[in-house]
C-alpha cells in the first residue's frame, strides 16, 4: 500500500553527523535486520507534516486572552515540580518563562535546587523568585538523584495538585487553563494527563506527536505511556506516597502506576501540552547505556502487579522502554473453540491441525455446520469426530450471530473462543496467552493479531468510527513493522477486537446474552458485542503475542445481492443509532486528533478546528 511506501527524501534531509552517529549506535544495539526494519517504517510516507498540523492547532492569541479572563468554579491552586540539576541556562530559563506564560494564573512553580553551588544557575532562579512571587525555590545540597529531588520539590508544594515538569522541557501556554478546565469539568479528578510531542533543542522544530488514549490499564503495563503532562492531587499522591528513589530512572513510570491504582476518576486531556526538548546530550547515547533505567521501568511493573494481586512475568521488548508482560493460568480450565462451518473441508482440516499444535491441551472443538451441499464435507466430518471434537447442526439460513451462540449451547467450557474456519495458528502458546488474560478478574474478551497470507496485518484490534462505523487499523501493514509507536505489537485495551479469532469468559458471554442475532446477523456483531462487555467494566484485551494467518481475501468484494445490501445497511444503521454517543464522541482507546479515513494512526487533517 502507498501508506506504507519510504520516503527517501525525508530520510536524506535527517542525513548529519549527529543523527549518522546515532544511526550507527542503534544499528550496533538492533542489529543490521531490524535496524533496517525500523529505519523505513520510521520513514514512511506522510500525508499530514506535523509542524503544520502543530500551528494550525495551537490557540491563537485571542483564545489565549479569553482563557486569562476566564474564571472557573473551582480554582485549585496547581504546584508545577521541577528538579533541577546541572541545567544548560538558557534550557532553565526557558522552562520557567513557559511556566510564566500560563493562560491559567493560579500556580506555583516549586524548584528543587540540586545544584546550588552553580553561581549561574542559582542567580537565575534567584532573579525569577524575585520577579514572581509564585516561584518558590528549595535547595538539595546532596544531589540524591532525581527523585529525591522531585521530593523535595514537593514538599515546599502547598497546590491542591501538582505537576511534574523536567528542567529543560516545556509547558504550552494553555497547559494549566486546559487542567483545570478538566478538572472542572470531570468531577475533580485525581489524576489528569496530557498529549506531548518533541521539540528541537533550538524549538525550531516541533516532531513525534503522542497522541494518547484515554486511561489504558494494558497499555501503561506495556510502556509509560501517560509520561507527560502527568498531573495528580496532592491528595493522592499522599495516599500513595511521594517518589521512590530505588526506581531513579523510572521514577515517574512507578509513581504513575501507583497513582493510577488508586486514583478517583483518571481523566485524558487529548491535546498537546507538553513539549519534550530532545538535544544530544538526552539521545546520543547508545539505546542500550540507560539499561538501569529500563531495568527500574521493568521493577516497576513488577511490583504494580504484585499490588494488583496478578501473577505476570515481566520482560524487556527490543525496542527498549517498551516491555511484555506474560501472565500465568490458573488452573487448568476447559476451553471450548466454536468454529461455524459451511463446506471447505480443506480450509477447515488446515485450521484443525494448526490447533493440534497448541501446547495447552485441555480445549474441546465444536464444529457449527451450516447448510454444506459436499459429500466431501460430511465424510470429513466423520473422520475427524471424536471425544474432542463434535459437529452439531445449524439447520436455518446464515446468521454468525446465531450460529455462534448455538455453539455455546453445546459448549462446556468455562472460556470459549470464538474462531473463523479459515484461521490458521501461527504461535503455539497461543490458548495459554488467551487463556491467562481472560482469568484476569477485570477482563471479558481477548482478541489477537492476524494476518493474511503474505504477512500483512489483517487485524490489530478495532477502533469505532473508522471507516464510518468501525475498521481494523493497521491493515495491510508488513508483518515486520510495529506500528505507531508500536501499538501493532504490544499489548493494550481497546473498544473492540475480531471475532475471527476471540476469547470470552463464559460468564460475560451468558451475562450479555450472546451475540446479537436478530439486527447484527452478519457484520458488526463482534463489535456490539465488545461494545456491551466495555459498557459493563469489562476490558477488551488485544493480545499481540496471539499470531494466527486469516486466509481472507484482501477484497471482499461489494455485496452481490439487493438482499445482502439492504441487510448491510440496516447493520450500519443499526450501529450508529445504537452507539451514537461512542461514535459522536470518539472512541476512548483511540484520540480524537487521529483520522477516522486512514488506519495507520495518522493525524486528522491539517486543518484547524
Amino acid at each position: 500500500m502507498d501508506t506504507y511506501k519510504i520516503n527517501w527524501l525525508k530520510i536524506i534531509k535527517k542525513l548529519s553527523p549527529y543523527n549518522i552517529k546515532k544511526g550507527l549506535l542503534y544499528l550496533k544495539h538492533f542489529g543490521p535486520k531490524e535496524f533496517w526494519i525500523r529505519l523505513t517504517e520510521r520513514f514512511q510516507t506522510d500525508d499530514v507534516d506535523y509542524e503544520e498540523w502543530y500551528r494550525n492547532h495551537k490557540p491563537l492569541m485571542e483564545e489565549l486572552e479569553k482563557q486569562r479572563k476566564k474564571v472557573f468554579d473551582y480554582m485549585p491552586l496547581i504546584s508545577i515540580l521541577v528538579p533541577v540539576y546541572n541545567t544548560p541556562e538558557e534550557f532553565l530559563k526557558q522552562m520557567i518563562q513557559s511556566v510564566r506564560k500560563q493562560t491559567y494564573g493560579n500556580w506555583e512553580l516549586c524548584i528543587a535546587n540540586a545544584s546550588p553551588d552553580d553561581a549561574r544557575l542559582t542567580e537565575i532562579l534567584k532573579i525569577a523568585k524575585n520577579g514572581d512571587s509564585r516561584i518558590r525555590i528549595a535547595d538539595a545540597p546532596e544531589n540524591e538523584g532525581i527523585a529525591q529531588n522531585t521530593n523535595a520539590a514537593l514538599k515546599i508544594a502547598s497546590g491542591e495538585y501538582v505537576g511534574f515538569l523536567d528542567h529543560d522541557d516545556l509547558l504550552t501556554p494553555d497547559a494549566l487553563y486546559e487542567m483545570a478546565k478538566a478538572i472542572n469539568e470531570n468531577n475533580r479528578p485525581e489524576a489528569l494527563y496530557s498529549d506531548e510531542d518533541k521539540i528541537t533543542t533550538d524549538l525550531a522544530e516541533h516532531f513525534q506527536p503522542h497522541m494518547k488514549p484515554d486511561f489504558n490499564k494494558d497499555l501503561l503495563r506495556s510502556n509509560n505511556y501517560i509520561t507527560h503532562f502527568f498531573v495528580a492531587a496532592k491528595r493522592l499522591i499522599d495516599r500513595v506516597g511521594s517518589l521512590d528513589a530505588t526506581y531513579n530512572g523510572a521514577q515517574d513510570y512507578e509513581l504513575i502506576l501507583r497513582c493510577t491504582e488508586q486514583a478517583e476518576g483518571i481523566v485524558h486531556v487529548p491535546r498537546i501540552l507538553y513539549h519534550w526538548r530532545v538535544h544530544k546530550a538526552s539521545t546520543a547515547d547508545n539505546p542500550a547505556s540507560k539499561m538501569y533505567a529500563f531495568d527500574a521501568g521493568k521493577r516497576a511493573i513488577e511490583a504494580h502487579l504484585k499490588r494488583c494481586g496478578e501473577l505476570g512475568t515481566v520482560s524487556h521488548k527490543k525496542d527498549l522502554g517498551f516491555y511484555r508482560v506474560k501472565y500465568e493460568v490458573w488452573g487448568n480450565p476447559l476451553v471450548s473453540i466454536i468454529i461455524p462451518n459451511k463446506d471447505q473441508a480443506d480450509t477447515l482440516e488446515q485450521c484443525l491441525k494448526s490447533i493440534e499444535k497448541s501446547t495447552y491441551r485441555n480445549y474441546e472443538i465444536i464444529i457449527v455446520e451450516n447448510n454444506s451441499t459436499k459429500e466431501e464435507t460430511f465424510a470429513y466430518y466423520k473422520r475427524i469426530e471424536s471425544d474432542r471434537i463434535k459437529v452439531i447442526y445449524w439447520p436455518d439460513e446464515f446468521n454468525y450471530s446465531a450460529i455462534n451462540n448455538f455453539g455455546v449451547k453445546h459448549a462446556k467450557g468455562d472460556y470459549l473462543l470464538l474462531l473463523n474456519n479459515d484461521a490458521e495458528v501461527i504461535t503455539e502458546d497461543w490458548l495459554e496467552e488467551l487463556v491467562a488474560n481472560c482469568q484476569r478478574k477485570d477482563v471479558g474478551i481477548v482478541g489477537a493479531k492476524l494476518y493474511y497470507p503474505d504477512d500483512t496485518i489483517q487485524h490489530a484490534g478495532i477502533v469505532i468510527g473508522i471507516g464510518g462505523v468501525a475498521g481494523a487499523v493497521f491493515v495491510g501493514m508488513p508483518r515486520v513493522y510495529s506500528g505507531y509507536l508500536h501499538k501493532a505489537s504490544i499489548q493494550q485495551d481497546l473498544s473492540a477486537v475480531t471475532a475471527a479469532c476471540m476469547m470470552v469468559k463464559r460468564s460475560v458471554y451468558e451475562e450479555l446474552g450472546g451475540l446479537e442475532e436478530k439486527k447484527l446477523k452478519v457484520a458488526f456483531n463482534d463489535v456490539d458485542f465488545c461494545l456491551r462487555a466495555r459498557d459493563k467494566g469489562y476490558l477488551v484485551v488485544y493480545n499481540p503475542y496471539v499470531e494466527l494467518y486469516h486466509h481472507e481475501s484482501k477484497s471482499r468484494g461489494t455485496e452481490d445481492s439487493k438482499q445482502k445490501v439492504r441487510r448491510f445497511q440496516d447493520e450500519i444503521e443499526y450501529m450508529r443509532s445504537h452507539w451514537l454517543k461512542l461514535l459522536k464522541d470518539g472512541d476512548p482507546m483511540y484520540n480524537p486528533n487521529l483520522t477516522l479515513t486512514k488506519w495507520d494512526y495518522t493525524l486528522r487533517n491539517n486543518q484547524r478546528g
